[in-house]
């Protein structure tokens, strides 16, 4: 682990914001080109993923499975049902299967319409058009930059089929708020909680509230397998579940045969290969085993920031996450909002230089060449547009050292600070 006390000259200085108690020495640090740099995410490992990989194949030997189904498949679907309290779990190749899986199952019809944020990764939108549906883009609200109902409801036509909230960075959209609209018109719901695992809304996880939850396992998430996700289903009709397996096996029978539910298996329905290897489950076994202290260290770095940054924001500088109150996030991403586009590219930069590696996204959807060719144009979504251009993220990682994370603390006190006043 680097040390920037041993690396760098050092210059002690009051910090220019914090009063009282808070008042201290803040260490600022130079000829950062000595540093390596810090990444914007590392998985963190708990130390029995090699071990159980180890074991799962050993059980290939002796009749078990390491293409699917097998030992640690079983031991992890069962996890998020009995502690997420979802009726039903299958875990897929990725987040983004999830949520293929769950658009194949609303059996969209073309010119079905779903309404998600433009503010999200592609696969939220590619699912949707792959199902053979269309995707409607709204706006998010300013504070959360999640879905703002109140676009939803102006975004509902008669082709209208479901709606789509993506739980940004872990922190819950305003789900009453939105099933409440999903119930007036007669719409699905289908979460896109990929980064939001072992986050709540009013005390309920992410994923469990509507028709469909779906979660992602992939290198840059909380809890992770290098590749994979995972379909929550909410409801309590059989022949979906017996269906989201069939599509989940290639479009055949393969899992009712296994549990001896019919002689023979066969081709009954479309599908793809969206079941995961139990290599990789096995990794994630291990770190499910630790979801709680896994979230407990990323917390500390989300803490960090936020105190760090607070005085900055208090003075109009900056502005950081809205965490409202029914939410309890689970720390996936820390951002800062500048005041323009022009001075994020221009922090972005320094902090490189700096040995840090921060990043931006998303170029919203409906801007892209893509989003333009179902018909939008840039100002069609004003709030996305400008918080895209603004938003900077900061690394976070459960491996974070205490060492690395005051030098990235002590680099934004130094770089926000002169930017305004200096």
């Amino acid at each position: 682990m680097f040390d920037p006390v041993r690396e760098k000259t050092r210059i002690p200085r009051k910090h220019p914001i914090l009063k009282g108690s808070e008042s201290s020495v803040i260490e600022y640090f130079i000829h950062s080109d000595k540093i390596p740099m810090i990444p914007f995410n590392c998985p963190y490992l708990t130390g029995n993923e090699l071990s159980y990989i180890e074991d799962a194949i050993q059980l290939s030997q002796s009749g078990g499975h390491i293409s699917g189904d097998g030992k640690y498949t079983k031991l992890v679907q069962q996890f998020f049902e009995n502690r997420f309290g979802a009726r039903k779990a299958l875990l897929t190749t990725s987040g983004t299967s999830a949520l293929e899986l769950a658009f194949y199952l609303l059996n969209l019809k073309p010119g079905d319409e779903v309404i998600l944020p433009s503010y999200t990764f592609p696969s939220t939108a590619n699912a949707i058009i792959l199902a053979g549906g269309k995707p409607v883009f709204a706006d998010i609200s300013s504070d959360t930059l999640n879905i703002d109902p109140e676009d939803i409801r102006k975004k509902i036509t008669k082709n209208t089929r479901a709606i789509c909230p993506v739980h940004y960075g872990g922190v819950s959209c305003a789900m009453d708020e939105i099933m409440e609209i999903a119930d007036t018109h007669g719409l699905s719901v289908v979460e896109d909680a990929a980064q939001g695992v072992n986050a709540k809304y009013k005390g309920k996880y992410l994923g469990t509230i509507g028709d469909f939850g779906c979660y992602s396992f992939h290198e840059t998430k909380n809890y992770v397998c290098g590749e994979g996700g995972a379909l929550l289903i909410n409801t309590d009709e059989p022949k979906i579940n017996d269906r989201a397996e069939i599509l989940r096996e290639k479009g055949t029978n393969r899992s009712q045969f296994f549990r001896g539910e019919v002689d023979k298996y066969t081709w009954v329905d479309i599908g793809s290969s969206y079941l995961p290897s139990d290599i990789l489950v096995a990794l994630l076994y291990a770190q499910l085993e630790h979801l709680d202290d896994i979230q407990e260290k990323r917390l500390s770095v989300w803490n960090s920031y936020y105190e760090t940054l607070k005085p900055f924001e208090q003075r109009g500088w900056i502005r950081l996450p809205v965490i409202p109150e029914y939410a309890e996030h689970n720390a996936h991403l820390f951002y800062i909002l500048f005041e323009t586009e022009a001075v994020r590219n221009e922090m972005l930069e320094k902090l490189k230089r700096q040995s840090i590696y921060a990043v931006f996204h998303y170029v919203p959807l409906h801007s892209a060449p893509m989003g333009r060719q179902y018909g939008y144009a840039e100002g069609d979504l004003p709030i996305t547009e400008d918080i895209s251009g603004r938003l900077l993220r900061l690394p976070i990682f459960a491996g974070i050292g205490l060492n690395e994370q005051k030098y990235i603390d002590n680099v934004l006190l130094k770089l926000i600070y002169s930017y305004n006043v200096i």
